[in-house]
């Protein structure tokens, strides 16, 4: 009873979340990939067991691929720009401005607002008129007498275009991430780089951006998986057009529109694979960090 008294307090306290998150979460998982692996293709047959064959089969589909493509240019481009501006906002508010808490509340503001919201606003600057009725980020392109955009209308540029809402809305929490990171550097490792002979420049290359590799790991995993499973935005801007169709866009068509279960399923699956991908190996790593700590 002893013992029990020093544990049996803290299990009771997690076990209600610890079965909601098996049933909610786990559960609803599993049930999706029993799906996958049935032919119920549509919403009233129960579906016999088929394995693998929805996830072979769906590569014959030109929508996946063209989903997919437009997935990972979404990805790459929303990831980098987020990275790079986030840290770039991080360095020069590292270097101490006036007005530091005013600005890092304004990098920061876009996160306080949902993806529906931002997607309605950047609709609207990014549309895609021109001449007399252009609006928007066009309008300001017309003023400084630079040619004028597509955005996410366009065939070639559409995912980059589409990313730009998700780098505006995120670089102030990856700003955050990386702040924290520069201030964590302690100062006496950047004087000894200078006692050294380093240039500034060569204290942030051999120093401050080594130890912020965490840092830009974590970025990284948290910006990745956003971008994978974007949906609310993307529909927000340009509704479930194949110009800018996602799989999780996909996935909605196939379920509520086309009343495809199985497919909607395979889909989904992708989707928690691809994710897995980013979330695992960062799990692995963060246990082994701590036993090795």
């Amino acid at each position: 009873m002893r013992r029990a008294r020093t544990w049996l307090p803290g299990l009771l306290l997690v076990t209600p979340s610890i079965i909601l998150i098996g049933v909610f979460v786990y559960g609803m998982l599993g049930w999706n990939f029993r799906v996958a692996m049935t032919d119920q293709h549509d919403a009233v047959s129960e579906g016999k067991f088929v394995g693998l064959q929805n996830f072979i089969d769906i590569w014959d589909q030109p929508r996946w691929h063209l989903s997919v493509n437009h997935a990972i240019v979404f990805t790459v481009v929303f990831v980098l720009g987020a990275l790079l501006l986030g840290w770039l906002l991080a360095f020069l508010m590292e270097k101490g401005i006036r007005g530091e808490g005013t600005f890092r509340a304004i990098y920061l503001f876009p996160m306080a607002i949902s993806f529906v919201a931002t997607g309605i606003v950047w609709r609207w600057l990014m549309n895609s008129g021109t001449g007399e009725r252009a609006v928007g980020l066009n309008r300001l392109l017309d003023w400084f007498g630079l040619p004028q955009w597509q955005w996410f209308r366009d065939q070639d540029w559409g995912m980059a275009a589409m990313a730009l809402p998700a780098i505006w809305q995120m670089s102030g929490y990856v700003m955050a991430l990386f702040l924290a990171g520069f201030r964590g550097v302690p100062e006496e490792l950047r004087e000894a780089a200078r006692v050294d002979g380093c240039t500034e420049w060569g204290v942030y290359r051999h120093v401050v951006l080594p130890l912020l590799r965490p840092v830009t790991l974590s970025a990284l995993i948290i910006l990745g998986h956003i971008s994978l499973k974007v949906f609310d935005l993307i529909v927000a801007v340009s509704g479930k057009q194949i110009i800018t169709d996602v799989p999780a866009v996909f996935m909605w068509v196939a379920v509520f529109d086309s009343n495809d279960p199985a497919k909607g399923a395979t889909i989904a699956s992708y989707i928690v694979l691809s994710v897995a991908i980013f979330v695992i190996p960062y799990l692995i790593w963060s246990v082994r960090k701590e036993k090795r700590s």
